[in-house]
């Protein structure tokens, strides 16, 4: 899988991912926007905005001509906010990508942003904020990233509150836009059954009139940690998901492929460890999982679980143990277990990228947030070349007390109980 690149006069950046057995495209407008670039004053509009970009422009006035549009062309359509991007996609024919491209330019350049719709969506977020509570297995990661990012815009919850929602205006969002909606701050991706050249063309007819500015930049993170952190929610659960994880590095940072190894190793699969002995051989887990995720500037390596609450002791004490062994340079990793893990990572990223629509992700993500672009092939050299001994490095250098975070969402209140079972 190659791509191509173009940037326009205007500073927008095109790629192209041509992937010739499919009779689908995917164009994949993304930002370099997200809650990160929020204030306490309009935090959540990054999601807001996300949401009224459907619901009209000049040229097509209402939701229902725009999501008509898409479905009379069997297409499908959505968008994703982050904490550093927000996405727009079209997935159709490949025969129909004028047509997203079309679609696409004419919601960022002219969304109409009808107060009347404002206030009807401002329900519609307020109920999507009402399900994420009621999804403690999700939930969990927001209380996590709160724990360690603490009252920043990186800490707070991409949706927002509900008592900020029902306060923006029209006019917050042109602010919003008008801070970070520039050409030269946005990446359109076309990926599928297309052809370059045209793809280019269309691109730099759609969107090259785009204007161009200055942005606003996020705050960086500050990271002022000296021993382990607690940070518990309390609620009436039938289980009790916790997060167990420590602080690692940024985006950028040549040791994420050992880190992306040892989670794997630790809780990739149903053979991982920490499935094995919190699962498997305990039973004191349904979900047990484990993933290194970074930022431009910061990074975790993390464990979810949702466990039994009568147990959730035991749970963490078995998670504690396996990470302590990672501590203490005491893994014993054998040459069977480091084979598996790397192909566990290599068999997940050519699954995942068997779809348009990731491709897009894939390559568009990279473009805004890494220094360069790698092709599939490059990740998968790169995960292969992970030694014994880097992995081995990487975890005494991140496994420490001092970088340990646990985030809890359940009905337990000994807290003191917690804190005595944090060390390593």
């Amino acid at each position: 899988m190659t791509f191509d690149k173009k940037v326009l006069p205007n500073g927008l950046r095109a790629l192209t991912i041509p992937m010739p057995s499919l009779e689908s495209a995917t164009v994949l407008v993304l930002v370099s926007a997200g809650s990160r670039f929020e204030t306490k004053e309009n935090s959540g509009i990054s999601h807001f905005l996300e949401h009224m970009a459907f619901k009209g422009t000049e040229k097509r006035p209402s939701a229902m001509d725009i999501s008509s549009l898409i479905d009379g062309m069997g297409g499908e359509f959505n968008a994703f906010t982050g904490k550093e991007t927000t996405g727009y996609y079209i997935k159709s024919a490949n025969t129909r990508i004028a047509t997203s491209f079309d679609l696409l330019s004419d919601m960022l350049m002219n969304s109409k942003l009808d107060p009347v719709e404002i206030d009807k969506e401002r329900g519609v977020i307020t109920e999507e904020i009402n399900m994420y509570e009621d999804l403690p297995m999700r939930k969990i990661g927001d209380i996590y990233e709160n724990l360690l990012f603490g009252d920043t815009p990186m800490g707070w919850d991409i949706a927002g509150s509900k008592e900020v929602i029902m306060k923006i205006t029209r006019e917050n969002f042109r602010d919003y836009m008008n801070s970070l909606y520039s050409a030269h701050n946005i990446t359109v991706i076309a990926a599928g059954g297309i052809e370059t050249d045209s793809a280019m063309e269309q691109i730099e007819q759609y969107f090259g009139s785009m204007k161009r500015f200055e942005i606003k930049k996020a705050e960086g993170v500050s990271i002022n940690q000296a021993k382990p952190e607690i940070l518990v929610k309390q609620k009436k659960t039938e289980q009790i998901h916790i997060a167990l994880g420590v602080r690692t590095i940024p985006l950028d940072s040549p040791k994420k492929y050992p880190l992306s190894v040892l989670a794997a190793i630790l809780g990739g699969g149903m053979s991982s460890r920490l499935f094995h002995e919190v699962r498997e051989k305990r039973g004191l887990a349904y979900y047990v999982r484990t993933s290194s995720d970074e930022y431009k500037d910061a990074g975790t390596l993390v464990t979810t679980a949702g466990v039994d609450p009568k147990r959730v002791v035991d749970a963490i004490e078995v998670m504690i143990m396996e990470y302590g062994k990672v501590a203490g340079g005491k893994m014993n990793l054998g040459d069977e277990e480091l084979r598996k893990a790397k192909e566990y990572l290599k068999g997940h990223l050519v699954l995942e990228l068997e779809d348009s629509r990731s491709v897009a992700g894939f390559y568009g993500h990279q473009e805004l947030l890494e220094p360069e672009i790698e092709n599939p092939d490059q990740i998968i050299e790169k995960i292969e070349k992970v030694t014994k001994e880097e992995i081995e490095a990487a975890g005494q250098e991140f496994f420490k007390n001092e970088g340990l975070n646990l985030a809890l969402i359940g009905d337990f209140e000994d807290r003191q109980k917690l804190e005595s079972l944090l060390k390593l």
